[in-house]
């Protein structure tokens, strides 16, 4: 019995387990080293480009940034990134809520009139994997 309840407990463990990943993220396409990158990974289409699960900043060496996110479970996600180049850690906008520092978003989705949907920018992670975000 002993035995019956280990194999069960240990069991239990292995499917209730949740595999961790490395999701690097490189971004290029700066103009200048100016300021940092600013990088928001999100889990839905409800906090997309609002508020991020997971965010890390970067210096820009050379116009291109990596930032490595440890510890990402399985699952699916989109990332939105913008250049602040003025480093006071906001993306500036102009009138109408038009950014004045450049952006970007995983799978290089692209807006019409704002920023692109969640399905057009999401992608799965099961396993330690980099993507690239080029900056408009």
């Amino acid at each position: 019995m002993k035995y019956i309840l280990i194999l069960i407990s240990i069991f239990f463990s292995l499917v209730t387990y949740s595999q961790t990943n490395r999701l690097t993220v490189t971004v290029t396409n700066f103009k200048n080293n100016q300021g940092k990158v600013m990088v928001g990974i999100f889990n839905g289409p409800d906090n997309f480009t609002k508020k991020p699960i997971f965010g890390k900043t970067s210096k820009i060496n050379a116009k291109t940034a990596k930032v490595v996110f440890d510890n990402i479970p399985d699952g699916e996600y989109a990332v939105s990134v913008y250049h602040d180049e003025n480093d006071n850690n906001k993306l500036d906008t102009g009138m109408f809520g038009i950014p004045k520092e450049r952006y970007g978003f995983s799978n290089d989705a692209k807006g019409l009139m704002g920023p692109p949907q969640y399905e057009d920018a999401k992608f799965q992670v099961t396993q330690d994997q980099s993507i690239s975000v080029k900056i408009n």
